[in-house]
């Protein structure tokens, strides 16, 4: 069984080639260069152009880059399964599902799998790293494709941001709501809603962000003992240490599991932002 995902689960470079995970990279322009993200471009020169004033864009997979890989998934006669980033952030999982649809035409055999995860970052990650395990204990196609689907329909996204400006340069919050934000030290929380990101709550400091988002995990998550907790962070290894340890003492999860933000998500979230994943199993 094959296994594909994007470079919108921000997993790290080696885990596709260690896991044999064939990767979509999304792209990102920079002063008029573009390249692909987590093969091409590192976070720290996306941050470093922000700094210097830049508005790094993204762009989506292409089609011709699912063609090319799921003709040769037909011929082969496998069996895919592709872990797609988000259809609210991006028009990727639509652009493999045209690809899957073209092709059918020509090989009505085609046994691939699209979902559409509704997660993004370290979530859809999350789901891409279950689909290793499942794969490694030969998981039969359809059972591993329900599996995924429920995984992902589970997994709660709770977000907070160390810049609004950036935020408001994406368009994302308006600028008036930015710069007092920034005289109050307003730290939102944001999380996932059909697949978009949406703003939740707002707190003053970090401190209180976290401990929001600690409660918002009790409330959601349940009991954490036999969960991963998954964490990804933009380029800030201090603050991601001090919500793991925040994390590890309150929940005491079975394990915790973490990701650096890549190129094309810091692009829109910039730097000190913290992603916490888990599953709700009420969702």
């Amino acid at each position: 069984m094959r296994i594909y995902t994007d470079s919108g689960s921000d997993l790290p470079k080696d885990f596709f080639e260690k896991e044999d995970v064939h990767l979509f990279p999304l792209r990102v322009l920079i002063k008029g260069n573009e390249y692909d993200d987590i093969i091409g471009i590192s976070t720290d020169q996306v941050y470093a152009a922000i700094a210097e004033g830049d508005l790094p864009k993204t762009s989506q997979v292409s089609l011709e880059i699912f063609l090319t890989a799921f003709e040769e998934l037909a011929k082969s006669g496998e069996e895919g399964i592709y872990i797609a980033f988000s259809s609210g952030l991006s028009g990727t999982c639509q652009t493999a599902i045209m690809a899957k649809n073209q092709l059918l035409e020509s090989y009505p055999n085609l046994k691939l799998a699209i979902i559409d995860t509704k997660c993004a970052s370290f979530g859809q990650g999350l789901v891409a790293r279950e689909a290793v395990k499942l794969r490694k204990f030969e998981i039969g196609f359809d059972e591993a494709v329900q599996t995924l689907t429920n995984m992902a329909s589970s997994m709660e996204h709770l977000f907070t941001v160390g810049d609004l400006n950036h935020l408001a340069k994406g368009g994302r919050v308006s600028k008036s709501s930015a710069i007092v934000g920034g005289l109050l030290n307003i730290k939102p929380i944001l999380n996932m809603e059909d697949g978009k990101l949406v703003p939740l709550e707002k707190t003053r400091g970090f401190k209180k962000a976290i401990k929001r988002m600690i409660e918002l995990m009790k409330e959601r998550g349940g009991d954490f003992t036999n969960k991963t907790v998954g964490l990804s962070h933009s380029n800030d290894e201090e603050l991601l240490y001090e919500v793991k340890a925040v994390i590890e003492e309150q929940l005491k999860p079975k394990a915790i599991e973490y990701t650096t933000i890549g190129a094309v998500i810091g692009a829109h979230v910039g730097r000190g932002t913290i992603g916490i994943y888990f599953t709700n199993d009420n969702k």
